[in-house]
């Protein structure tokens, strides 16, 4: 095979993580070369085996260094930037990565001529109460001026086997007696599947999806954190109290943890300001067919999911009586 009919050429920013993993594999069954572009190429090995010999290449790169985001696109015909942080820690501020990372990341493409799907977040508004929502809003600004024609995706809360929401509370559930809720647990959200986040991104790729648009992806249903909690009790066959925790008394705790050196915060002050507002998908995005559905995918329902990965949390892992919690 001659270089000029080499199948097409994607880079991936945050191949590794958990959205990262299956876009990998999204672009992989549709044949394309990939360019995984991580900050540890040496722990990114498990990603080969999901595409044939040589069609996935772990290149080293960070978001705060221009020079590297520059030769991980070089040669790409798209560009995929899936990286985003939950929280800060050390130089990696919302701002260097996901505001400055994600504006180099589109300039980058343009400067090669490639296109580019951006993963961003629903909450995401420049002038949001929160570090994370404004750093993800301005991003999607910086981007949208640089490429207009870009294909900016913002999902809810994303779940899926290696999900940092499900999992955190069934681990949880599995040690405390108790389950927080915060603000009462009134807090709308519309998980989406990961799996079919994938595939959104990877028709985009496939130039199936229309650019200069900012799509909301959510799943099928929408429920409280209150409703999210009582499913991985039903699932992990657990009974667990549930403790209302204020905002404020959350923020507190959030901004103590944060302090503790050395430990992945359980919860944040701005996770906190985050979740004073729904996680859904907008009447906007609905009627100018912003969503999901509107690009084919029938959205895949949680309860048909969670159980597979949740598993593990219950008392004896597969052999649990499903119908006695403990």
């Amino acid at each position: 095979m001659t270089m000029s009919n080499l199948p097409p050429l994607v880079t991936v920013f945050g191949g590794s993580g958990f959205v990262g993993r299956h876009v990998v594999r999204a672009l992989a069954k549709r044949g394309y070369r990939i360019r995984v572009a991580v900050r540890r190429p040496d722990l990114a090995g498990f990603l080969r085996p999901l595409g044939y010999v040589g069609q996935i290449q772990l290149v080293q790169a960070n978001l705060r260094y221009r020079a590297s985001i520059d030769q991980a696109v070089s040669g790409s015909a798209h560009v995929v930037n899936c990286v985003g942080i939950l929280f800060e820690s050390g130089k990696n501020s919302f701002d260097s990565v996901q505001e400055f990372g994600a504006k180099a990341v589109a300039e980058a493409a343009r400067a090669a001529g490639a296109g580019l799907t951006h993963v961003s977040a629903i909450g995401a508004d420049a002038k949001s109460a929160s570090s994370y929502g404004r750093s993800k809003g301005r991003a999607e600004d910086a981007i949208l001026s640089i490429l207009p024609e870009v294909v900016i995706l913002r999902p809810s809360i994303v779940f899926g086997k290696e999900d940092s929401f499900f999992n955190k509370f069934a681990d949880m559930a599995r040690m405390m007696p108790f389950l927080p809720l915060i603000g009462g647990g009134k807090t709308k959200f519309q998980p989406v599947f990961v799996g079919d986040v994938a595939e959104v991104i990877g028709n985009s790729v496939d130039g199936k999806v229309a650019g200069g648009k900012i799509y909301e992806l959510g799943g099928p249903e929408v429920l409280t954190f209150k409703q999210c909690l009582e499913l991985v009790l039903k699932v992990t066959c657990r009974k667990r109290r549930f403790i209302s925790l204020p905002f404020g008394v959350a923020s507190l705790m959030g901004s103590v943890a944060s302090m503790v050196p050395l430990i992945t915060p359980p919860l944040t002050s701005d996770q906190v300001t985050l979740l004073k507002k729904d996680n859904i998908v907008s009447d906007a995005a609905k009627a100018e067919g912003r969503t999901i559905e509107s690009l084919g995918i029938r959205p895949t329902l949680i309860e048909t999911v969670l159980p597979s990965y949740l598993v593990q949390f219950r008392p004896q892992g597969q052999f649990t009586n499903s119908g006695k919690a403990v």
